[in-house]
C-alpha cells in the first residue's frame, strides 16, 4: 500500500473517530438540552410536594383563580379516571382539596401511577400540592373505585396575569408503563 492511501485511511479513521466523539457528546448532553427545552416552552412540567407542616395560609380574599382539573388516559386503558369537579374557583394562599376517581376495570388487582402536570407551566413554582395520589403507586383490587385526593394551595405571588391553572394527570397501570416503555 502506498504511503498517500495510508494516509488518506489514517484521516478518514481521525474523522470517523472525531464524529463518533462528537455524537457520544452530543448524545450525553440531550438529557441537560431537553430539560433545558422543556423549561423554556413549558411542554413538561416537575411537580413537587411541599410539606404540609410548611404550609401557612394567608388568604388573598380580593383575588380568585380558576382551577381546571383534567383526567387524562391512554386509549385502551383499563381504568375510568375523572376528577370530581371540572373547575374550582380559589383565593392564593388558602389550602384547598378536591378529589379525583379511579376504577380498575379488569378482573384482577393492578397497580396505578399519576404522573401530574401544570399548565401554564410558569405557575408551577407557584402550586404547591401537600397531598397527591401522584407520589406514590395505587394499589387498586379487581374492580375498585377510589377517591383519591389532592390538597394544594396557591401561591399569593401568582402574577396577576395568570388567572387560570390547570392540574392534569395522566393515570396508567404499571403494567401499561413497563409494556410502553419497551
Amino acid at each position: 500500500m502506498n504511503t498517500s492511501l495510508k494516509q488518506q485511511h489514517r484521516t478518514l479513521g481521525l474523522k470517523l473517530g472525531a464524529m463518533t466523539l462528537a455524537m457520544f457528546g452530543f448524545g450525553f448532553a440531550l438529557v441537560p438540552l431537553y430539560s433545558v427545552f422543556c423549561e423554556i416552552t413549558g411542554i413538561r412540567s416537575e411537580v413537587v410536594a411541599t410539606d404540609a407542616g410548611q404550609v401557612h395560609e394567608a388568604p388573598v380574599l380580593n383575588r380568585e383563580i380558576s382551577i381546571e382539573f383534567v383526567a387524562n388516559r391512554v386509549a385502551g386503558t383499563t381504568w375510568q379516571f375523572e376528577p370530581s369537579v371540572a373547575k374550582m374557583k380559589v383565593h392564593p394562599g388558602k389550602l384547598y382539596s378536591t378529589t379525583f376517581v379511579a376504577r380498575n376495570m379488569l378482573d384482577h388487582a393492578v397497580t396505578g401511577l399519576a404522573t401530574p402536570d401544570i399548565k401554564p407551566g410558569a405557575a408551577i413554582k407557584y402550586f404547591r400540592k401537600t397531598e397527591c395520589f401522584c407520589f406514590s403507586p395505587q394499589a387498586f383490587a379487581a374492580n375498585e373505585e377510589r377517591e383519591m385526593t389532592v390538597r394544594f394551595i396557591v401561591d399569593p405571588e401568582l402574577p396577576d396575569y395568570m388567572d387560570t391553572v390547570t392540574l392534569s394527570y395522566n393515570f396508567y397501570s404499571q403494567a401499561e408503563v413497563a409494556s410502553a416503555a419497551r
